[in-house]
């Protein structure tokens, strides 16, 4: 049996030697490439972290010492180590385990840490509550992957300073990276933590000649290795985080378990607020991943384990894809256009802009607050700044967005990648909020373009609007083949796309981005119940277009199907407007529920809450029968 079969839970760790754990974190290596590369995941950070979770878990007492993962993505160690090792088979898979910590799932784990830099403040809280209810706990926090870029992190580590008798461990995994290398000054500064080797150069000096002198050397020395937090302080100054309060060890190798558990055990004894600074590689033992300069494996898809190739026969272009060729050409066009990402310059699909246009590329770490505010300030100087984020994440930065960027008219736009149902990530991953929210944002406009001629055309005036914030969102799904409207209503920001307008529709269909492709199989379905639809797509879904508020009147029914909440959706924004306008018509919005949703593949989750064409056409026909019904008792009550 190996010694991976016999780890069920993390107090096993502690009946096995030094080198049976070496041998433990090698298989687990060998078990996350093989299991990974089958489901797709976050392969490369977790590879990164196989001897510190071992670690963690051999010193402290888990759950009853809690442990949160920044960002939880690092967290598949710890679901094997406790007791998850036979579930990797389902790993992002729906009914399956999550690729982050899932309190449902176990009891190790405390939070749903998925967005970045918000562990610490959660450790923070957890530490105080425990103070307070007079339990003796250790919170641990393992920050890695760019989490610390983040303002979050910092003030939690300004409230943790001021509390000298709170038992908490902060871990830095310091890969030196997020999805790609870390930026900024905090990474800089961690840089020259982990190359400064005049520190180790200068205590192995000191022990070769002072253990040379008889009988006192080998006491002298161990006196002066006491002097070791003095000695760093000279050579390899730690200011940073001792100068706010909270006592520093490291760095030390993330992958070494015997220093690794002789540092965490000293944290854990000491009784207040400890950083152990722990240097790791990510993608470590995977050749691929190490080679794999830009971003490590940090997320991969179905891939060979040996030679790390994809496993899909075709590579398919996507929307990032069509982003990152008409953002080039855009920047070839406009020299005053500027692009800033949050530690994603090439999920976002900015690594060729940036290639093209290095000195008007700007990576802010995991900073979306300070990435929109920053592009107000660079409007203000005349560029026109494009800030490319997940659909997700642009929540972080939402009150930037209205107090910052709209109220002062700034021209900057705004690029929502994976907008939408995503899936395997889970409920935190979902792009599902921003139409709602950026809904009520005065002066807004909005683009959800149906194909990437239309994402060229909505890029091409957003960069051109200069006194308000402009943003383009789209899916991160393959791109669609064309579809060409047939005729419009309006123009520029009130035009309205007529795809589809069949002889005599008394139905109509609005497709907002993604959804345009399921609202002409809604009319289609339609179609072979007897029912014509027509299906029309405003391109800038807001501010609602009056020409398509003009154009809806003239409909018994109207549809709308949107890749958003429903609750505050654009339907529901045209529904209102046709109210104020006192349009006689039935409105039906379709659109994500007001629920966390669970992972699964997209199709699976657009399954699973009725989001498809055929459920929709049920409802639709039900609708239509009802009111059918309806003016049959009208007309029977007239005669």
């Amino acid at each position: 049996m190996s010694l991976l079969d016999s780890v069920r839970r993390p107090r096993d760790l502690r009946a096995l030697s030094r080198k049976q754990l070496v041998q433990l974190a090698e298989e687990i290596r060998r078990f996350l490439i093989t299991k990974v590369s089958r489901t797709g995941g976050h392969l490369g950070p977790n590879l990164g972290v196989v001897e510190l979770t071992i670690a963690i878990h051999k010193v402290f007492d888990s759950p009853s010492d809690p442990i949160i993962f920044d960002t939880g993505h690092q967290s598949y160690v710890h679901k094997i180590l406790t007791g998850r090792a036979d579930r990797f088979d389902t790993l992002r898979q729906q009914g399956g385990i999550s690729g982050y910590p899932e309190p449902d799932e176990s009891e190790h784990d405390w939070v749903r840490n998925s967005h970045a830099s918000s562990a610490l403040s959660w450790a923070e809280g957890l530490a105080k509550g425990f103070r307070l209810r007079g339990e003796d706990r250790t919170v641990v926090a393992v920050v890695g992957d760019g989490a610390l870029t983040g303002g979050m992190a910092w003030e939690a580590l300004n409230n943790i300073a001021d509390a000298e008798d709170l038992r908490l461990v902060i871990i830095v995994n310091d890969n030196g990276r997020s999805y790609t290398p870390t930026v900024g000054g905090l990474a800089n500064h961690l840089a020259g933590l982990r190359t400064d080797h005049r520190y180790e150069k200068t205590l192995s000096i000191i022990k070769r000649t002072v253990t040379r002198v008889p009988v006192f050397g080998r006491p002298v020395y161990d006196l002066m290795h006491g002097f070791k937090t003095g000695v760093k302080d000279v050579l390899a100054p730690q200011t940073m985080f001792s100068d706010i309060g909270i006592k520093y060890t490291g760095p030390i190798d993330g992958h070494d378990i015997t220093a690794l558990t002789n540092h965490l055990e000293q944290a854990r004894q000491f009784g207040g607020p400890v950083i152990v600074h722990c240097v790791t590689r990510k993608g470590r033992g995977f050749q691929a991943a190490e080679e794999h300069e830009e971003d490590r494996f940090h997320a991969v898809g179905k891939i060979n384990e040996f030679t790390g190739e994809p496993l899909s026969a075709t590579v398919q272009a996507t929307w990032t894809d069509a982003f990152a060729e008409a953002i080039v050409q855009l920047g070839q066009r406009r020299p005053d256009l500027v692009a800033i990402t949050a530690a994603m310059l090439n999920p976002t699909g900015l690594g060729r802009f940036a290639a093209a246009f290095p000195d008007r590329i700007f990576d802010v770490g995991i900073a979306e607050q300070h990435a929109v505010v920053s592009a107000a300030g660079m409007a203000r100087t005349g560029l026109h700044p494009v800030v490319a984020l997940y659909a997700t994440f642009l929540n972080r930065a939402f009150d930037q967005v209205l107090m910052d960027a709209a109220l002062h008219k700034a021209g900057i736009t705004l690029v929502l990648d994976r907008a939408g149902v995503t899936g395997t990530d889970g409920p935190s991953h979902n792009g599902m909020w921003d139409m709602t929210l950026l809904g009520i944002v005065p002066g807004l406009q909005l683009a959800a373009p149906r194909d990437q001629s239309r994402l060229v055309a909505a890029l091409d005036r957003a960069v051109e609007v200069d006194d308000a914030v402009t943003v383009v969102r789209y899916s991160k799904e393959r791109l669609p083949d064309e579809m060409p409207e047939i005729a419009h209503v309006g123009e520029g920001l009130n035009r309205v796309d007529v795809l589809s307008r069949p002889e005599g529709a008394k139905v109509l269909i609005v497709g907002y981005g993604q959804f345009v492709g399921a609202a002409l199989d809604l009319a289609e379905r339609l179609d072979d119940q007897g029912v014509a639809a027509a299906v029309v797509d405003p391109l800038w879904a807001l501010p609602i277009s009056p020409d398509l508020v003009a154009l809806v009147s003239g409909y018994d029914l109207v549809v709308t199907m949107e890749d958003n909440l429903v609750d505050g959706g654009i339907g529901q924004r045209l529904a209102a407007q046709l109210a104020i306008a006192d349009a006689p018509v039935k409105v039906r919005n379709f659109g994500i529920p007001k629920a966390f949703l669970t992972h699964g593949s997209r199709d699976e989750v657009l399954e699973r809450i009725g989001l498809t064409a055929a459920a929709t056409a049920m409802a639709v026909l039900g609708d239509l029968l009802a009111v059918e019904a309806r003016e049959g008792v009208v007309e029977d009550a007239q005669s």
